[in-house]
């Protein structure tokens, strides 16, 4: 796949960003673009008015890798957008990252008992597995019964992603719904720009495009995100409002999955809500309660 493109719009929306105030130099007069010049960005980055036009129109293969963090420098990219910024040159490069394949993706395979296991043992903490397309393809028995309205019953893998910007039921679980919304988009993009032969991502980029506005114009904007860690909001229809702190950790055994965690302060409100979603959840497990009442 041809990158070209996502470089030349996300250097164009990068550098449209940054003020000529914020990057120390005088505004001036008759300015016709918003932020930097492209000249602007070459003398700050010290490379030539020619090479930087270059790589603004997509030409970022071969780009050396000091070139790469004069430009972070000269744009004021962030740890996720340089990152970001350095995954589209390796892609123009023909190299895949993180052991990744830039051939056809492969069907993924069904989780690892051992994985299972993992976490089943976690059980005082919402804890799954996601893909690069935000599909849970695995989760434990708390994660089953906070993720419900995600899960559903039907036949499809759950996806975070369609939850988000084609489930109504989104805005009521997400109390900061344009927050969990950029989000989203933000771990995708950074996804796209990691593997841009992921087929799958396209058709769920191309699925979310047609059917949701919002996600369209959050696609546009070219922004990125590392996940990492932080504290979100939820409203669960069961147990009301939890706030919980996510940590993100990597799979080496399967490149691009990823396990979250997500737990609440202890002797907090939501570490006791979480406790009773726990308890109802090992309830209906025993078939101590009906289905009806958890949903």
């Amino acid at each position: 796949m041809d990158n070209r493109a996502e470089v030349r719009e996300f250097l164009m929306s990068r550098r449209a960003r940054v003020s000529p105030e914020a990057a120390g130099l005088n505004a001036g007069g008759n300015r016709r673009v918003d932020g930097l010049r492209r000249s602007e960005v070459a003398a700050i980055a010290g490379v030539s008015v020619e090479y930087y036009a270059k790589l603004e129109r997509g030409a970022i293969a071969g780009a050396s890798a000091s070139v790469l963090h004069a430009l972070s420098r000269a744009l004021q990219l962030d740890d996720a957008e340089r990152a970001h910024l350095f995954d589209l040159a390796r892609a123009a490069d023909g190299i895949p990252t993180s052991g990744r394949s830039r051939g056809r993706v492969a069907k993924a395979a069904a989780p690892r008992p051992s994985l299972h296991w993992a976490l089943d043992a976690i059980t005082e903490a919402v804890a799954f597995v996601r893909d690069p397309q935000q599909n849970l393809v695995a989760m434990n028995a708390l994660g089953r019964a906070f993720y419900t309205l995600v899960v559903g019953d039907g036949g499809r893998m759950p996806n975070l992603a369609r939850f988000q910007f084609l489930d109504p039921a989104s805005h009521e679980f997400y109390p900061d719904w344009e927050l969990m919304a950029r989000m989203c988009v933000g771990v995708m993009r950074a996804e796209a720009g990691r593997d841009p032969h992921n087929k799958a991502m396209q058709d769920l980029v191309g699925e979310l495009s047609t059917h949701s506005e919002t996600f369209r114009q959050l696609w546009a904007a070219h922004d990125v995100r590392i996940h990492g860690t932080g504290t979100k909001r939820f409203r669960h229809p069961l147990v009301g409002e939890l706030v919980l702190a996510f940590e993100e950790l990597t799979l080496t055994a399967e490149p691009g999955n990823v396990m979250l965690i997500y737990s609440a302060e202890p002797g907090s409100p939501s570490a006791e809500r979480l406790r009773l979603l726990a308890s109802w959840e090992a309830a209906d497990a025993r078939g101590e309660i009906g289905k009806a009442q958890l949903s």
